[in-house]
């Protein structure tokens, strides 16, 4: 089973995140964690929001 930090290492390293990882994520954080997956996730989130990390499901949407 992955875990956020997984997901969120994978989003990094390639740049993007896809809708597959994406909604894997809202699955993942639905249940318990612990604060290292919760400190990537923040990672994460940040690198979105910075252009860092692109979201497929934004690029379809057309949304940049």
């Amino acid at each position: 089973m992955a875990r956020i930090r997984d997901l969120v290492q994978e989003a990094l390293a390639t740049g993007y995140l896809t809708v597959e990882a994406e909604d894997r994520l809202r699955q993942l954080l639905t249940t318990r964690y612990d604060l290292e997956d919760f400190n990537a996730f923040m990672a994460l989130q940040e690198a979105a929001m910075t252009g860092k990390v692109k979201q497929e499901s934004r690029e379809r949407c057309g949304i940049k």
